[in-house]
């Protein structure tokens, strides 16, 4: 029998489980680092279908690794999502507004399909679960320890407001600035003081002229966490974050410098003490391998995921950007709910469990495992997205 026939027969007799992953994490949102319902959940089913389960993976506690065959033939990734964001609705609760939900019934049950077809060919399937996209971004922490060391190519794929496989996303370092003055009252002492709050706010203005001096592509942003407590109290501790953003990594390096000397320009002219430091992991911009995409968009169009659309949506940041430039990545959005409401806006809810987004988990499931199938099988097929990696990532 033609091994995508039985591609098409395991993942219709899967329908239910992956669906049901769907839904399960879906309805158990949990935020970054502790998502223990979820990576449990995985982990068991998993397990259930014969993986060999390490979790908690690299000293990560709702991190894990699952893996099924040998080191015979390549070894190809399936990387999971499942952590929710804060704030939704009038009780403000823990919500899937990014369609992580989504992402683990696609990654799971592609690699639980092809474990049911081991037999036709050589290699190794592999699910980690990757905890904090949404925050500290634990993939970054996997990529320094060596996790995809080894690794020949990583599936994921993404919901959103269209269909694309033109993914890119921004380089991103995050800093706090905390600077420590000294207390004094406002109203009869203010000479004694040292206004840690002052310094704040010339970083915020230094930043704001640097904007004018750097390229298009670049975007910061901030927010005071800490400002002091009564206005006749000269603040003796105050602290800023900011995430700053660009195309590409070297640039970004150029710019956190510059943006750096913004809070110690400021710490100079104020005369206060300062911290810095990254209070999420560094991001590198995505590099998506064109030859993995090429096979993905085939396979999407013959399991009826036509709707391309070439713009790009403004990008913004993931941890995924690091595996990229550690293994060949495939990344892409699969458009679902009205095609103008976009992940993390609250209306996004409504679509990523929803029975239009379980369909389509369906047929990426399927597009995902062929895809797989055709690398397993053509190890020259496998090369070539391998040489096009150690071009770009070199």
């Amino acid at each position: 029998m033609d091994l995508f026939k039985k591609v098409d027969e395991t993942t219709a007799a899967l329908k239910s489980e992956i669906e049901n992953i769907n839904e399960y994490i879906f309805y158990n949102p949990e935020l970054g680092d502790n998502e223990f319902t979820s990576s449990k959940y995985l982990v068991n089913l998993l397990e259930k279908n014969h993986f060999k389960v390490e979790f908690p993976y690299m000293e990560i506690k709702t991190a894990f690794r699952a893996e099924f065959g040998n080191n015979v033939g390549p070894s190809i990734v399936f990387l999971a999502e499942y952590d929710a964001l804060p704030g939704y609705g009038s009780d403000k609760k823990n919500a899937h507004a990014c369609g992580h939900n989504w992402i683990s019934a696609i990654t799971v049950g592609s690699a639980l399909v092809l474990s049911k077809l081991k037999d036709n060919f050589k290699g190794k399937i592999v699910v980690i679960g990757t905890p904090a996209e949404e925050t500290v971004g634990r993939k970054v922490d996997m990529v320094n320890k060596g996790a995809f060391e080894g690794i020949d190519a990583v599936f994921q794929m993404h919901l959103g407001a269209n269909t694309s496989l033109n993914s890119s996303s921004l380089a991103m370092d995050a800093f706090q600035f905390k600077f420590n003055g000294k207390a004094s009252h406002a109203a009869s002492a203010p000479h004694q003081g040292i206004n840690a709050l002052d310094a704040v706010n010339l970083t915020f203005a230094g930043i704001s002229a640097l904007r004018q001096q750097l390229k298009s592509d670049v975007r910061i942003h901030g927010i005071v966490t800490e400002g002091g407590y009564a206005p006749n109290i000269i603040p003796d501790q105050c602290t800023c974050r900011f995430e700053v953003r660009s195309e590409k990594r070297d640039y970004l390096n150029e710019v956190s410098e510059r943006v750096k000397n913004c809070a110690k320009g400021a710490a100079l002219m104020t005369g206060t003490a300062l911290e810095i430091s990254n209070f999420e992991n560094s991001f590198d911009d995505l590099v998506v391998n064109s030859v993995l995409i090429e096979i993905a968009k085939k396979n999407l169009e013959k399991c009826g995921i036509k709707d391309f659309v070439e713009r790009k949506d403004p990008p913004g940041s993931t941890d995924l950007g690091n595996v990229s430039y550690a293994c060949p990545t495939m990344y892409g959005n699969i458009g679902v709910g009205d095609g103008e409401t976009k992940p993390h806006e609250e209306k996004f809810l409504e679509y990523v469990n929803s029975t239009e987004a379980k369909e389509k988990a369906i047929m990426v499931v399927r597009a995902i495992s062929y895809s797989a199938v055709e690398l397993y099988l053509n190890p020259e097929l496998l090369e070539k997205a391998k040489r096009e990696f150690k071009n770009i990532a070199k």
